[in-house]
This record gives structure tokens, sequence and C-alpha cells, in this order.
């Protein structure tokens, strides 16, 4: 009966077809019909945003890619050094622990979730730290999808100017492409490429506390980037046609609705009830600072 149920509310989510909706609706198969939070495994949703943004490549010629990237990676570089180190300086004015801290600070400046969970072991951090971090963010994220594209619509953004804001001022790449679908217009093609190239300072993150922390972890280079990369050289080279186009758009577009379902199911009480005042006050800080700074950056710098 529970898988019945569970199959029926993802089905719905994807025939309604809003990320938000299928956010939540992921999270009320947890809280109203008490599904364990492991039903669902954190791999598999995953594995339906990596197929998702791989299509959404095959949609973006190679030339807009290098376009967008060279305009806007020294300001994604800048804006993920600053927010780092605000975060640091935000962890010792709150006085949290050190390993939350830093957490928090990876999860802020590059990709949420991925980022921390690359991050945990290098550091040797408590699994309860973790969830304690991964519910914060879950917040967050959740707000963001929600309010950030009726701001950007009501000031009149650009779907490229938008784009490359949510980029830097959504912590997971998942909300942020829920957050360009929701917007519309181009803005998905700017927010996943520029988002992904924000990632890719996972791999000096790694290094840098590799170094510090005297880790010897290999590190793994993120192989669904080079598929986006090969996706976009394959829809620019070679005639898809209309017809297939459209049908890889929306198959992106389901496997998306997907991925933010299976990341509803994620939400976990015990982690939010270990949270303190002063760990939620330095994520706060770190959010204000990144949704703010990133909104500078694309308003005053960017032409």
């Amino acid at each position: 009966m529970k898988l019945f149920i569970g199959g029926l509310m993802a089905l719905l989510a994807i025939l309604i077809g809003s990320p938000v909706l299928a956010l939540l609706l992921g999270s009320l198969l947890i809280i109203v019909f008490k599904f364990p939070n492991n039903l669902i495994s954190a791999s598999l949703g995953n594995n339906f945003l990596q197929l998702s943004i791989i299509l959404i490549g095959v949609s973006i010629s190679a030339s807009d890619a290098i376009e967008l990237t060279s305009k806007y990676f020294i300001y994604i570089s800048i804006f993920v050094i600053c927010t780092f180190l605000v975060g640091i300086i935000f962890v010792n004015l709150f006085k949290i622990e050190k390993n939350v801290g830093l957490l928090l600070a990876s999860g802020t400046a590059i990709c949420g979730a991925t980022a921390m969970a690359v991050v945990s072991p290098l550091i040797k951090a408590k699994p309860k730290d973790l969830l304690i971090c991964l519910a914060i963010i879950f917040i967050f994220n959740a707000i963001s999808m929600i309010f950030f594209p009726l701001f950007g619509k009501s000031i009149g953004m650009s779907s490229e100017i938008f784009g490359a804001w949510i980029s830097m001022a959504i912590h997971d790449t998942s909300s942020v492409i829920g957050a360009a679908v929701a917007f519309g217009g181009s803005a998905v093609e700017s927010a996943a490429t520029l988002k992904l190239g924000r990632t890719l300072w996972l791999i000096p993150l790694i290094i840098a506390i590799g170094f510090f922390y005297k880790n010897d972890s290999q590190i793994k280079f993120p192989v669904f980037i080079l598929l986006f990369i090969l996706a976009v050289l394959s829809g620019t080279f070679i005639d898809l046609g209309q017809n297939l186009l459209f049908f890889l758009d929306y198959l992106s577009e389901i496997f998306l609705l997907a991925a933010l379902f299976c990341v509803g199911t994620k939400i976990n009480y015990e982690s939010t009830k270990m949270i303190n005042i002063n760990t939620f006050l330095t994520a706060f800080c770190m959010w204000i600072f990144a949704l703010l700074f990133s909104y500078l950056l694309i308003s005053f710098f960017i032409k």
C-alpha cells in the first residue's frame, strides 16, 4: 500500500509540473504517511538530477556556454572565495563548532549538500553534524525556490541575469534548476551552465582541506560535469531536430521533478530538533550574505 501511495504522489508531482510542489509532495510522503527517510536512496535523486542537467546541455550551444562561462566565471570565483571566508568569520563570531562551521561555509559557498557530503569525511565530521547542516540547507533551498522567481520577475530580471544570480545565491543544484524552471525563459540554460562552473570549486576546496587536515583521500572529479560538456558539444555539432529537442527538454523536466521529489523525502525531523540557535543564525547570516553579495555582483558589475 505504501509503495502505491508513494508512486502515486511521485506521478502527481511529475504531472503537476511544479518544482516547488514536487519538493513539497516528497516532504508530505514523510510527514503525513510516515514513510521512513531512507525509503528512497539519496543516490537515486542525484542520478535523476544529473540526467536532467545532461539533457539540458543538449539544448545549449557550445558558443553560448563558452560566452556565459567567460563572462561570469570571474564573478563566480570572487563569490565563492569571499562567501567562504565570510562564512568562517561568522563561524568565529557565533562560536559554533568548527566542523559544523566548515560544512556550512562549504555548502553556502559552493554547492550545498554536495559540498558538505564531500567535505564531511575529510574533516571527520560526525553524522549528526552533517544531518544538522543538511536540514538547515533544505529550509533555505525551499524558501529560495518559492520566492526567488517571484522576486526576479517583479524587478524585471532577464532570464540570463536571473540564471546567473541564482547559480550563486541558491545552495543546491536541484533548487537552482527548480527556481530557473519556475522563472521560465532561458534561465535554466544559464543557471545550469554557471552552477556547474561554481561546482568546479569543489576541487580546490578538497585540496585545501586535505592539506590542512593531512587527509590522503583521492579527489573524484564530478563525471556528470564532463557528460554535460559532451552533451553541449553534441547539441552544437549534431542537428537533432526541433521535435527531438522538445522531447529531450520534456524528459529533462521530468527527471528534475523526480529529483526534487526525492529531495523532499529527505526531510529529517530528528536533525531539525538538534539545531541550536547559534548554528541556525550562522547559516542564516551566511545565506543572507550570499544572496546579497551575488545580487550586488550581478547588478553593479555585469553589463
